[in-house]
């Protein structure tokens, strides 16, 4: 599509709109306009270059003489058609019940919105191959710009926490953080929300599906963040005794259990719940790739009994990380890699694997340097 220098300057700003709306140094490729472009007309496109703050309630909005011009009307249907389109959300503050309007992020945000649906047709079918050269195009970037670009990695926050497998945690109860318990967790909150793993979707629309597991719904939000995804069909409700099923199921398959915070801060709620392949995920997959690092925070390392150790390697073979190697018929983990999340001692057969309590740590593992990008 040839634009004119208005229409492809317009873009380039949207793009640098909804990156920094996020936390993670992306660069603005010819990928994540045209994403963009399929996800937004121009119209929507303008509208979002009025919002220069991350937040905003209805009446800090109508603050903005652009918007105020609106009339109440458009204004209405133009967050609508954001909210339904996936780029924008609406959550009430915790403080004062008013609703707050934000952009959600590109990445990770916008990804995530665009598959959760669960649709087929053209639209996302294009989409997926786009998010493909994107990833791609984010290969080559941190390739040709490792040495500058992994200290800037280093230095943003984690996104995600890692939860480990439930049956595993051999600590006291009372010293367990609510978040490093599924159950837990799950009790913190009135809504649940189940959607369509967005990872997993996108790749089944490349025709390349998952190696794992064959279970599509098992992406979860929370509290407000659910009552949100649900009302703009995102998510649908599910009790918290069919939630423990589905993440049951995810374990028993392999699959690590990262929570997402409100924000990309950790220390902020828990909104949102992922179990991971390594095949699909996309922070997996992009590590893998030379993209991006694997960055999460947990509070568990994994240990090896080497005297019930038999070294069948099925801790290796399962580990998500790649954190775990034979070395002389044991098993060995390397704890700068090591994201805690107990799939190791869920699939030991021998038991010989457990997880250990240790401080809330954060783990950062460049991505491979490759020879041939």
């Amino acid at each position: 599509m040839i634009m004119s220098n208005m229409s492809e300057n317009l873009w380039y700003k949207v793009a640098r709109r909804f990156i920094k709306a996020g936390r993670l140094p992306i660069p603005v490729t010819d990928s994540v306009i045209k994403i963009l472009q399929a996800m937004l007309n121009e119209e929507q496109a303008q509208f979002t270059l009025l919002l220069k703050k991350p937040s905003y309630n209805i009446d800090q909005l109508k603050e903005i003489k652009e918007i105020r011009e609106m009339g109440e009307d458009k204004l209405n249907n133009m967050l609508q058609s954001l909210m339904h389109a996936g780029v924008m959300s609406a959550i009430p503050s915790r403080s004062t019940g008013v609703m707050v309007y934000r952009l959600l992020p590109f990445l990770p945000g916008l990804v995530e919105t665009t598959f959760m649906k669960g649709g087929t047709g053209e639209r996302e079918k294009k989409l997926a191959r786009l998010y493909e050269d994107f990833f791609n195009e984010l290969v080559q970037g941190t390739q040709k710009n490792y040495d500058t670009l992994i200290p800037a990695y280093k230095d943003a926050p984690s996104i995600a926490r890692v939860i480990p497998v439930e049956e595993e945690i051999e600590v006291k109860k009372e010293v367990v953080l609510p978040f490093d318990e599924l159950s837990k967790i799950l009790d913190n909150y009135d809504t649940i929300g189940l959607a369509t793993c967005y990872c997993r979707h996108r790749k089944d629309l490349l025709g390349e599906p998952c190696k794992i597991t064959d279970e599509r719904k098992n992406c979860f939000s929370f509290g407000r963040t659910a009552v949100f995804m649900i009302s703009q069909g995102f998510a649908e409700e599910v009790s918290k005794e069919d939630a423990m099923k589905i993440l049951k199921k995810a374990e028993d398959e392999g699959l690590v259990h990262k929570a997402f915070h409100a924000n990309l801060d950790i220390n902020k709620e828990i909104d949102g719940l992922c179990n991971c392949c390594k095949c699909c995920c996309g922070t997996f997959e992009a590590h893998y790739a030379g993209a991006l690092p694997l960055t999460d925070y947990s509070s568990y390392l994994a240990r090896v009994n080497e005297d019930d150790c038999i070294g069948c390697g099925t801790c290796v073979e399962n580990c998500n990380a790649e954190a775990i190697d034979l070395i002389d018929t044991i098993a060995q983990i390397n704890e700068d890699r090591c994201i805690g999340c107990g799939v190791c001692a869920h699939v030991c057969p021998e038991n010989a694997m457990r997880l250990e309590r240790v401080e809330p740590r954060k783990v950062f593992v460049p991505p491979p340097k490759l020879e041939n990008p």
